[in-house]
């Protein structure tokens, strides 16, 4: 028995090290969520603009879902590319204005343009936490029945849009064919 508690601090060093060890092969960029090809979370909110808006307000086909704050400077940096989206009609964009306070998202998009049909106003974070927002910008992809089917964590710029969303996008269109 003396013998065994020897070896306890040597077998929690193992086991320590075999966990590390399997984290240097995560890959530190992948945030997993738990709604990919689950349904919007039910909301009935305010628009920055002040309209009350709920889950029937989403478009009928499939969109984005950007999750922005005038606070954020990456999304400053992504916005181009919504403006542009929203510009050629590409497809439709739905903000969520995460964790902001009115006044200084409404004076954002008319500095900025307003690329969005709506953005929702959630001051509070609530809706992002159902969505399982880790922070702005975020974006997801979702499809003409509600359901999340993409999540991109970080700047939607041209680059990740025809590398990523183009293909995600392209692929449920010939799955709904």
């Amino acid at each position: 028995m003396q013998r065994l508690k020897f070896f306890i601090p040597l077998l929690a060093f193992v086991a320590l090290a075999g966990l590390l060890w399997r984290g240097l092969y995560l890959d530190p960029a992948e945030l997993p969520s738990m709604l990919i090809d689950k349904p919007m979370p039910t909301f009935a909110m305010t628009t920055v603009e002040g309209e009350t808006i709920d889950n029937d307000d989403l478009p009928d086909e499939m969109f984005l879902l950007n999750v922005w704050g005038s606070y954020c400077l990456p999304c400053l940096v992504e916005h181009p590319t919504f403006m542009r989206l929203s510009e050629e009609g590409e497809i439709p964009v739905v903000g969520v204005n995460y964790r902001d306070r009115k006044n200084l998202a409404q004076d954002w998009l008319l500095d900025n343009g307003d690329p969005f049909q709506f953005s929702i106003l959630d001051e509070s974070g609530r809706f992002g936490i159902d969505l399982g927002v880790y922070g702005a910008p975020e974006t997801y992809l979702v499809d003409k029945d509600g359901v999340i089917r993409y999540r991109h964590v970080s700047v939607l710029d041209e680059s990740v849009w025809q590398e990523e969303f183009l293909p995600a996008i392209e692929q449920l269109r010939a799955e709904s064919n």
